[in-house]
């Protein structure tokens, strides 16, 4: 053979001193915030959680016997949290798929996706909670509160990864369907569409899953669900009733994660 036998360089890359600098730079700088974090946020009371012991006993005894003599009201009240979920994600996306295209670059116009990006920061900005308060105000007390709670605050997150799914689609498909003289919607329908709906749909279901969990936290401030349960049995120190609703909500949503789980294994 008249080949040049070829060598394969094995010596590890190099990194310039400047990138060294800027690593050190960051790390620092977090070493740095945590820190002077460490007495804002009161970490020197840790040794708190080893103290008063007879009061964590007391509370672990409890605790750790559940009282489920109130397990239908548990239970109904719990499938009306995974009812505010799911309703607040069905408007969620509802809200979610206009923003999603009006957000993409790709697709909307400069003038159009910088404003409609800052709407969605500010419903993402927003958390739940304060979200409920909000239309607690306007529709009062009940689960309707919760539901758009969680509706406007979740199409801000979906919104943003509907958007950024749109803008990472592959371009040919929307330029063969161009090239016949379709209209923009018609390229959004047959070359946009097809290509994010799987990942809109594992989106959707993620978001879901969470709002299982959140909308029992919206209980607390009267938005209805289970919730609300936790709340007055924390109050009124009943930590027995406390631990059965915890096993309740822990069921609830370990058996919405598994249903989710065979949802997004049908997409792929």
């Amino acid at each position: 053979m008249t080949e040049a036998a070829t060598t394969i360089d094995l010596t590890p890359p190099t990194r310039s001193v400047s990138d060294k600098l800027f690593d050190l730079m960051v790390w620092g700088g977090v070493a740095l915030l945590l820190t002077i974090s460490f007495v804002p946020v009161e970490l020197y009371k840790l040794p708190l959680l080893f103290q008063n012991s007879e009061n964590m006993q007391t509370f672990s005894a409890e605790f750790l016997r559940p009282n489920f003599d109130d397990w239908q009201a548990y239970a109904k009240a719990m499938w009306l949290t995974v009812q505010i979920a799911l309703w607040g994600t069905f408007f969620a996306v509802i809200l979610a798929i206009p923003l999603g295209f009006a957000c993409a670059s790709n697709v909307s116009p400069a003038w159009l996706v910088l404003p409609m990006r800052r709407v969605m920061d500010i419903l993402r900005s927003i958390d739940s909670l304060v979200m409920g308060t909000i239309f607690l105000v306007a529709v009062g007390l009940g689960p309707l509160a919760g539901v758009l709670a969680l509706a406007f605050n979740t199409a801000g997150v979906l919104g943003k990864l509907f958007s950024e799914a749109v803008e990472a689609t592959d371009s040919r498909p929307v330029e063969g369907v161009r090239a016949t003289g379709a209209a923009k919607l018609h390229e959004i329908k047959w070359g946009v569409l097809p290509q994010v709906a799987p990942l809109w749909t594992s989106f959707a279901l993620y978001r879901f899953e969470s709002n299982a969990r959140s909308a029992t936290v919206l209980g607390l401030i009267g938005a209805g669900g289970i919730g609300q349960n936790l709340f007055e049995s924390i109050n009124a120190f009943k930590y027995e009733e406390t631990s059965a609703i915890v096993i309740v909500i822990a069921i609830a949503v370990s058996l919405i994660d598994l249903l989710s789980q065979v949802m997004r294994s049908r997409l792929v």
